[in-house]
């Protein structure tokens, strides 16, 4: 029964926060916002405000396909966040014109986070293969292997809760001081912001029970 439980909570904690932040973004993408900006707007006027002028902005197909590439030193907006002028739009423009600023300015977890990139890359890939074949085989040094990989894709996920907060405290600064958003707008703003954050807090939370769960396998087999 209690496996039953735990199942379930890892089908639902990702559903629940996906359908969340799909029905904050449907809502709030048909509201146009005062200022009457696109989110490629919004987003080009919070860049030069910063002296960010060689960060470019782009657009790409998909819905929420939003993000922004600190490689290319380019901010890519969906189609219909780049070009409509909705209160969804501005803000998720906003938040990743928040990721530009950080990397701007160096933000330690946003270093952190990228340098555990391709270590957290390879974790999640190969860290189900030792598992499974230590539990089959009941070698318990391969689950511990296992256990380090997945280790290091948790911590991933986990530093960059602090990397999306920040860049949508900064999305929300930078929205205000600009007169981007006013009265209600605000209240709206972060509606949406807060629902695409826990997105990552149930990510995160997944993982981590996840990883939870074949320590404690891994502890079974040495007691046994």
């Amino acid at each position: 029964m209690s496996f039953l439980v735990y199942f379930a909570l890892l089908l639902i904690i990702p559903i629940w926060a996906s359908s969340r932040v799909k029905k904050a973004y449907n809502k709030y993408s048909q509201v146009r916002n005062s200022a009457d900006m696109t989110g490629a707007e919004v987003a080009r006027k919070i860049l030069d405000d910063n002296g960010l002028f060689d960060v470019r902005i782009e657009e790409v197909k998909g819905q929420l396909s939003d993000h922004y590439d600190p490689r290319a030193k380019t901010v890519r907006l969906s189609s219909e966040n780049y070009h409509r002028p909705s209160v969804a739009g501005a803000a998720v423009a906003a938040h990743e014109v928040g990721h530009a600023i950080q990397d701007a300015e160096s933000y330690s977890f946003l270093n952190f986070r990228s340098a555990l990139a391709p270590v957290a890359s390879l974790g999640s890939n190969a860290s189900f293969f030792f598992l499974i074949a230590g539990l089959i085989f009941s070698i318990s040094n391969l689950v511990f292997v296992g256990i380090i990989f997945m280790a290091a894709a948790v911590l991933f996920q986990l530093v960059t809760l602090p990397v999306e907060f920040n860049a949508s405290n900064r999305a929300m600064e930078q929205m205000v001081s600009s007169g981007i958003i006013r009265n209600n707008e605000e209240r709206e703003t972060k509606k949406v912001l807060n629902a695409a954050a826990m997105t990552y807090v149930a990510g995160a939370l997944v993982a981590l029970l996840e990883l939870v769960r074949f320590v404690l396998m891994f502890m079974n087999m040495n007691d046994d």
